[in-house]
């Protein structure tokens, strides 16, 4: 049997971070569905908790595990507390990221690029270091790094943000090529923005003119649904795919221009 064509263990577990709410929830929601017991990571106990408890009452099976993935050792903690309560994961969703704070690049500081990519690539990179190799163990694993489309063609005025998202897209690839004879897939995708809570824009007019300048570029004219996202990210978790490694799929509406 051929890397490609190993099956997934019995009992199929995931672990999906900044999953308290918006795209993780939503995925954490999807592979509920598809039978996964779903560890939430996420920094927010409050809003994870709440979260767990309302899938807990659609039948799911479901562990709330609060973590800051900038911490090595609060991630290495987390993932023994999920792998005791469900199981060693088949399958890690790199969800949470921050957008960091917008204004030119030429005026950023380096302290707030540090804080954007510890979170979004050196975060995603703890995860990865702790969970694939006993996914390499178990012949089987399935990585789904949420990236951008910003990390494909730059934002104006979040440059941190797109360049740790390139970042990620970059690291899917190399990680991919490594793990590509091991049963181990790792993808990325690269939605264009869901209206959800990253972008933390509370006033209604700044919030209306914020859209209005994001949906100028998707010719569908409309925000990426998280549904839409999850459902993307539900299939490369699965076993249903099996020849696609290091890959970064689009979720743009048409955005992407490659």
């Amino acid at each position: 049997m051929t890397a490609g064509e190993r099956r997934e263990p019995g009992r199929r577990v995931a672990v999906v971070t900044g999953a308290a709410r918006g795209i993780g929830l939503a995925i954490g929601t999807r592979l509920a569905s598809d039978g996964f017991a779903v560890a939430l990571w996420d920094r927010d106990a409050g809003a994870l908790e709440d979260a767990a408890q309302a899938l807990r009452a659609s039948g799911a099976t479901v562990l709330a595990v609060p973590v800051d993935i900038t911490d090595r050792a609060g991630v290495n903690q987390a993932l023994a507390q999920a792998t005791q309560a469900l199981g060693a994961p088949a399958a890690l969703v790199n969800n949470a990221a921050i957008l960091g704070r917008s204004g030119p690049t030429i005026d950023a500081s380096v302290d707030e690029w540090k804080r954007v990519f510890d979170v979004n690539v050196f975060g995603a990179l703890h995860c990865a270091q702790a969970v694939v190799p006993a996914m390499v163990r178990q012949g089987y694993g399935r990585v789904v790094n949420v990236a951008s489309i910003a990390g494909k063609e730059g934002n104006p005025f979040a440059g941190a943000y797109a360049a740790s998202k390139a970042a990620l897209i970059s690291m899917t690839k190399s990680l991919g090529k490594e793990m590509a004879e091991t049963g181990v897939l790792v993808n990325c995708i690269t939605p264009s923005a869901a209206d959800t809570d990253i972008f933390g824009v509370h006033d209604e007019s700044q919030r209306a003119q914020l859209q209005a300048r994001l949906l100028e570029r998707v010719p569908m004219k409309r925000f990426v649904r998280v549904e839409e996202v999850a459902e993307m990210v539900a299939w490369l978790c699965s076993a249903r795919c099996s020849f696609s490694t290091g890959a970064a799929f689009d979720i743009s509406g048409g955005r992407a221009m490659y």
